[in-house]
């Protein structure tokens, strides 16, 4: 397999990826349409300039069939990244994101299930998204997968999730391939069906596919003009306007932030190797880093002067925990993370501080969500 097409490919895990894979000695076609929300009003980006007589790149959108056909012509392999990713804004644009992620994605199985083609391996770029709370151990019960948090607890400051059995307090534990599928957004919806289409199909098809559970993924080249996705783009963006960042519940929800060259591998290990073939991988590092640990940390590495206000807000449907368990992709595939929080987030801001400021959006993405009373 040489020649590969990668959708989204000119977005921020595309780009790093087509800038990878060429250096491999495939031969890679990006399908992107360059969307503002990701790439800003200049088309003309960072990030497309870096895949720019890298690849062959089609201008067109997942949504159209046609496009979609152009693409897949001559291709041994099809890495699928396209999707809307915005968790909260899935929320009220519902039509957009099963448009895109799940009718998008139909588009290719159809042509793949009807039409003659010669692609012998699809990746589809799933998300921790899908299995919303972490997992958990209770005292009482054992392993548990705890239900939304109410409304009516989290506004008393009670944000750490409960056992549904017993009401006792749980011990946070890595999230598994094999934990409870319980999305709690719009877009996790979407990217669970993704998931299981291409799996399904694939099968059906004995194509082999891949499925990787991408966690939080960060490093340079991510979008810094994007107010709905990627919280060290929207804080360092804040930072750097010099506005006060607050923090959501009490700064000590968490999440997996893994490194782009870390996921860049792993994409490639799943590509290469048969043992990824109608297989699920979490890709993270590992690690749960709290929201307050982030902001610290971009303020030190920024020399802010800037306020962190723990604000007791929250955002209904927001998880509290989630880290990967990585025992499956290292035991199969011999994924090692290279990058810790630490080195990973230097890198990044080391790269922010060579970008012009952007705009700070994220207000008007919080009035939007407030509007549609989804920030309390």
């Amino acid at each position: 397999m040489k020649n590969i097409l990668i959708t989204g490919g000119a977005g921020f895990i595309g780009s790093n990826l087509t800038v990878k894979l060429v250096s491999k000695g495939y031969n890679i076609t990006i399908l992107d349409n360059l969307s503002k929300q990701i790439h800003g009003e200049n088309q003309d980006s960072s990030l497309y300039n870096s895949i720019k007589g890298k690849a062959a790149f089609i201008s067109g959108d997942v949504c159209n069939k046609s496009d979609w056909e152009k693409a897949l012509k001559g291709q041994d392999a099809v890495i699928h990244l396209a999707a809307e990713t915005g968790t909260g804004q899935s929320m009220y644009e519902i039509t957009r994101y099963n448009e895109v992620n799940i009718i998008g994605t139909a588009h290719l199985l159809n042509i793949l299930a009807n039409q003659e083609h010669t692609i012998e391996k699809i990746i589809i770029a799933s998300s921790r998204s899908i299995y919303g709370e972490g997992k958990y151990l209770c005292d009482n019960h054992g392993i548990t997968y705890p239900n939304e948090r109410k409304d009516a607890d989290m506004a008393k400051g009670n944000f750490n999730p409960i056992c549904d059995k017993c009401d006792k307090k749980l011990i946070l534990k890595a999230t598994d391939e094999n934990s409870k599928i319980h999305p709690s957004s719009i877009y996790g919806i979407t990217k669970q069906q993704q998931e299981q289409m291409i799996l399904l199909i694939g099968k059906t098809l004995k194509i082999p596919a891949v499925a990787l559970r991408y966690q939080n993924v960060y490093g340079p080249g991510q979008s810094l003009t994007n107010p709905y996705t990627g919280i060290l783009s929207i804080f360092s963006t804040r930072l750097l306007n010099g506005n006060d960042i607050d923090i959501y519940e009490d700064g000590e929800e968490s999440r997996d932030f893994v490194f782009i060259d870390d996921v860049v591998d792993a994409t490639v290990l799943a590509l290469e190797k048969k043992e990824a073939n109608h297989q699920i991988f979490n890709v993270g590092s590992g690690v749960a880093i709290t929201v307050l640990q982030v902001a610290n940390t971009l303020k030190e590495l920024y020399d802010s002067n800037v306020n962190i206000n723990i604000s007791g807000k929250y955002r209904l449907g927001d998880i509290r925990h989630n880290y990967a368990d990585l025992s499956k992709i290292k035991n199969a595939l011999g994924f090692r993370p290279k990058f810790n929080f630490k080195t990973g987030i230097t890198e990044f801001v080391n790269w922010v501080k060579t970008q012009n400021i952007q705009e700070d959006k994220y207000a008007n993405s919080l009035k939007e969500l407030k509007q549609k009373g989804l920030i309390k």
